[in-house]
């Protein structure tokens, strides 16, 4: 057994998975044999769901029984509404809220006392929290803003209901292409550290509901999912500031701040989801009339480039794109979490296949043999 020190376990390996696979080198991902590319072009997010837990994409006849079971689905229990409530009436957190509503649900769930190994019940339980999620964050939202919840339609896709309940108003064709774009490029990522938590606390054989709540806590971390919103405080930052993108890029730099969207830890070149949602971000300006946020990331983009060898990640650009939709900054975290959620449960249903506890050792570097005292000689 190797006594080297990995921090942050990176390089190494401890699983097998068929999900997704990043190539960092050349900016590829590909989700079960399909790029990332062809996916936002030509998928919705409910066939990448039925991509990542069934292995295939889905015929037309799958997809249409998929769809109408997973909007079936939407509704949440009076409990957890106001549950939600509380929550938003006592300004807490959005990923604070979304964790705990959603540990929440199995309490309602008609499969919370199901074998924790069952696939078939895990797939019931990951399909209804992947369709409430979208009701919590929405409800959340409106409820801590003042406004009556709005009840998720069936007639709608996925991300289209998401924005319709968000806003009290049906999306336009191009606003929920978007956003439904955006879930399937969030939809998974490798063994990043919030997958990797749920992954852990199923090898305990906890539930399907104990590993998402997990993932959503880790998630919630500024390094993770937090580093969207981030990015658009910055450019906000950047515009209240009324100084030219680059201007403040080199000051903020030479102050030793941190540029926010640039690195990661698996490519080391430009995230190709980060170039699918440039070119929307551009997208949404040019049709709204103003393009300042894209140009503003264009500049400071090029400049990180040519001054530090960095190049954006998906953060960079999915930040402007939602701010361009109306969705307020402090939930693109959650949205996050409603579009990786089908990550999660495809990694969970994974481990429980071949389930080994993970268990990993650190190395003790505290004192040795010392004399144990009395209480009155301390």
């Amino acid at each position: 057994m190797s006594d080297e020190l990995k921090k942050g376990l990176e390089g190494v390996l401890v699983a097998e998975s068929e999900l997704s696979f990043i190539d960092g080198d050349e900016g590829k991902l590909v989700y079960r044999g399909y790029t990332i590319e062809d996916l936002a072009r030509d998928a919705s997010y409910e066939e990448v769901l039925y991509l990542l837990w069934h292995g295939d994409l889905p015929t037309r006849d799958e997809l249409a029984e998929f769809r109408a079971d997973m909007a079936s689905h939407r509704e949440v229990d009076d409990d957890v509404l106001d549950l939600v409530a509380d929550l938003a009436n006592a300004d807490e957190d959005p990923m604070a809220a979304l964790r705990t509503a959603v540990s929440e649900l199995s309490a309602f769930d008609g499969d919370s006392d199901a074998d924790p190994t069952d696939r078939e019940a895990n797939l019931r339980k990951g399909k209804r929290i992947t369709a409430k999620i979208p009701t919590i964050v929405a409800a959340f939202t409106r409820l801590r803003d003042g406004d009556d919840v709005v009840d998720p339609r069936e007639d709608l896709d996925h991300a289209a209901n998401f924005l319709y309940m968000l806003n009290d108003e049906e999306p336009d064709d191009v606003l929920a292409d978007v956003f439904d774009q955006a879930l399937v490029l969030h939809a998974d990522h490798g063994l990043n550290a919030s997958t990797f938590s749920a992954m852990v606390t199923s090898s305990t054989l906890a539930d399907v509901h104990s590993a998402v709540t997990s993932a959503i806590g880790t998630l919630s971390g500024s390094l993770h999912g937090g580093a969207n919103a981030n990015v658009m405080r910055m450019l906000q930052e950047v515009d209240e500031s009324e100084k030219d993108a680059l201007d403040w890029v080199q000051d903020a730099l030479d102050r030793g701040d941190r540029v926010m969207g640039f690195g990661h830890r698996v490519y080391n070149v430009k995230d190709p989801r980060a170039k699918i949602l440039g070119e929307r971000s551009e997208e949404l300006g040019e049709a709204a009339g103003d393009t300042k946020w894209y140009q503003m990331s264009v500049t400071i983009e090029d400049y990180m480039a040519e001054e530090k060898g960095l190049a954006p990640n998906v953060d960079f650009y999915s930040a402007s794109t939602y701010y361009q939709m109306g969705i307020p900054v402090d939930i693109y975290t959650p949205i996050f979490a409603m579009s990786r959620v089908g990550g999660w449960v495809g990694h969970v249903l994974e481990q429980f296949e071949d389930n080994r506890l993970i268990r990993p050792r650190a190395r003790y570097v505290g004192e040795e043999d010392r004399d144990f005292p009395s209480v009155d000689e301390r």
